[in-house]
């Protein structure tokens, strides 16, 4: 099983990109409701939690319930974030690399060491759903809503109906925040963390229990360039509109989880958003119910009308946090602005001109692309290119792959055949096993048990001169960029980056048989129109992750060395045993979680191998014969250097 996700918390002017998805944020000029009283000195925090994509899944949902941050030092925690009645339930899978937006917080002036989520954990909050074409190996066909009566959620408190779990964090060092100013965290949530969910099916058993973790997958890393963030399109009800027609208040909407059967509604939420028109390069405006659009540079010619409609808003951020919107849908009809496909790509057919989105549920929803269908590449970091069409028609699918993360807006939402009147790129991701890595370029290959879906793409560099973010120091990053995703806060950069990279991929470790050889895996963000590549995608960062092998059996017994020690492991389908290096560094020591089942309970425990009791516990498990998982990185001398090692009991 895979699932490369991770998820962001993001508190500030400077927000970065995201790896794994779901979100939080907040932008200027925005009012909140149900937060604490705060005194008159204060910052603005901008709030969101993002993630990386997974196609095994099409719903990972969850409910946040409150978010607060704690003073340097101690003393009472400060909420930033009340979740509405009923809370919305935020799909993991919709935000990758996205940042969902909720509104701008006001903080108290001070230093805050800590921050805490609080999570609903009754039955039926966190919402389990397969993709509608997972990947071979997987425990679950397409499209299946796992019963909550199978789903454990892990590290609960309260009573019945009223349960939680709380996820606290550790800043790598403090955020300060000064009066009437923005500052800036962010905060990982690994979906892809070995211990977040845990699939374990009993002996003989054909019912498969899902052990959801909370504990142990949020990390704190910095992120510098809130302008570069890529935001979710915002749903909500229009409240007003300024006096100057320059900009309109909206109430932040959400929908009701699950979609009752008489269709979608809408929930009101607690937050108020400001939205900016594009004075300098306008704002597309799509009129739902005439059917009509154009590109507007205040809301003059719609300010008569928009009173209490309906909005779905792409927009961006500023450099002070304010929003300005790139496109904009209104309707009377809640449905017409909501029916809207958005989620991964499942499957492009060049043939029949067919796009496959996956919804919510699971389901493969086809869109139909003609010839004035409009591309869009999402660019927050540059206005105009933002809001410019990146090529139209039929002939551009074949610039599209499954696993990239689209908005898709249609002629006609209420019809049985939907059209594509435009398409928003959200992320265009390209993963798989590297090979053919040079100076120049590199090359993907993914695999799916759809054949038809498989791809080899080879992406060049970005150019030198790029801007691709900054370091912590506030300095820009120029050209390609990638990191290890054990250290995300360890980014290589500069001239080094690239023969770097190149060392780092090439190494491979044969198990032999079906499985075959296991190959360094990443994942890369690419963009559009790049120098390097000025008609394609090349890419602007990397990250390697580790290999997620099949559970396999310990071959050859634990052998301790300075530093850790190693094991040889032997796969079902593979004739080869591989040897597996862990280490016992603190700082850097290998991942290890002990999962066992008592009862029909899964227990999952972190061990610490970097003192001498966790390594004891650990080596008295994994002996000869033992059930193990690991997730590592093929190394040149065939090993596999493990990043996280679950054994089973």
């Amino acid at each position: 099983m895979r699932t490369e996700q991770t998820i962001r918390l993001v508190l500030g002017t400077a927000a970065g990109l995201s790896l794994l998805a779901f979100s939080l944020a907040c932008g200027g000029g925005s009012t909140s409701k149900g937060t604490n009283t705060l005194p008159a000195l204060s910052g603005t925090v901008a709030t969101s939690l993002s993630d990386a994509s997974s196609e095994d899944w099409a719903t990972i949902g969850v409910r946040v319930m409150g978010i607060t941050l704690t003073p340097t030092g101690g003393g009472t925690p400060v909420t930033i974030y009340t979740a509405p009645t009923p809370a919305p339930l935020l799909n993991l899978v919709h935000l990758d690399q996205l940042s969902e937006l909720i509104g701008t917080l006001k903080v108290p002036v001070g230093s805050y060491s800590s921050a805490t989520l609080t999570i609903s954990a009754n039955p039926g909050d966190v919402a389990l759903i397969s993709a509608s074409n997972p990947s071979a190996g997987f425990p679950l066909a397409g499209g299946v809503t796992v019963d909550p009566a199978n789903i454990q959620i892990k590290h609960t408190t309260g009573s019945t109906g009223s349960l939680s779990t709380t996820i606290n964090v550790n800043l790598e060092k403090p955020l300060v925040v000064a009066d009437g100013q923005t500052s800036t965290m962010d905060l990982e949530f690994d979906l892809a963390h070995p211990a977040f969910i845990v699939d374990q099916t009993p002996a003989g058993g054909s019912v498969t229990t899902w052990a959801v973790n909370f504990n142990g997958p949020v990390r704190h890393r910095p992120n510098y360039d809130l302008t570069s963030v890529i935001l979710r399109h915002a749903y909500g009800a229009v409240s007003s509109v300024a006096t100057d027609n320059k900009s309109l208040a909206m109430v932040k909407d959400h929908e009701v989880y699950p979609i009752p059967t008489s269709g979608p509604a809408p929930v009101s939420g607690l937050q108020t958003l400001q939205i900016q028109v594009d004075a300098t390069n306008g704002t597309l405006f799509y009129d739902e119910d005439a059917k009509t659009s154009a590109t507007i540079k205040d809301f003059s010619a719609q300010a008569g009308s928009l009173a209490g409609k309906y909005l779905r808003v792409a927009s961006r951020y500023q450099s002070d946090g304010s929003l300005v919107a790139v496109r904009i849908w209104a309707s009377s009809s809640w449905a017409k602005i909501w029916l809207s496909p958005e989620g991964h790509v499942n499957h492009v057919n060049t043939t029949t001109n067919l796009l496959s989105v996956d919804n919510e549920n699971g389901v493969p929803t086809p869109i139909s692309v003609d010839a004035s269908t409009a591309f869009f590449f999402r660019t927050p970091g540059n206005a105009l290119t933002d809001a410019t069409p990146i090529g139209t028609g039929t002939a551009f699918l074949t610039n599209l792959a499954r696993g990239f993360k689209v908005h898709v807006g249609v002629v006609d939402p209420t019809a049985a055949n939907l059209v594509a009147k435009t398409v928003d790129i959200e992320i265009a991701k390209y993963e798989g096993t590297i090979s053919g890595a040079t100076t120049a370029h590199f090359t993907y290959t993914r695999t799916f048990t759809n054949t038809a879906d498989n791809y080899t793409m080879t992406l060049p560099y970005c150019a030198a001169t790029t801007k691709n973010g900054k370091d912590a120091t506030g300095a820009q990053i120029l050209g390609f960029k990638w990191w290890n995703f054990t250290f995300p806060t360890l980014a290589d950069t500069g001239t080094s980056a690239i023969p770097d990279f190149v060392a780092a991929v090439g190494g491979s470790a044969n198990f032999g048989g079906i499985f075959g050889p296991a190959k360094a895996y990443g994942t890369s963000y690419a963009i559009w129109g790049d120098t390097a590549n000025p008609t394609g995608w090349s890419t602007k960062w990397a990250v390697l992750e580790p290999t997620t092998l099949p559970k396999g059996t310990v071959a050859t017994p634990w052998v301790g060395t300075t530093g850790g020690g190693s094991f040889g492991l032997k796969l079902p389908t593979g004739a080869s045993t591989v040897n597996v290096t862990v280490s016992s560094v603190a700082g850097s020591a290998t991942l290890v979680n002990d999962v066992s089942v008592v009862g029909g309970i899964i227990t999952i425990a972190p061990i610490d191998i970097s003192s001498a009791a966790g390594m004891t516990t650990m080596t008295t498990y994994v002996a000869t014969g033992a059930t193990v998982r690991v997730y590592g990185v093929p190394q040149a001398d065939g090993s596999i250097k493990a990043y996280s090692l679950n054994y089973f009991h």
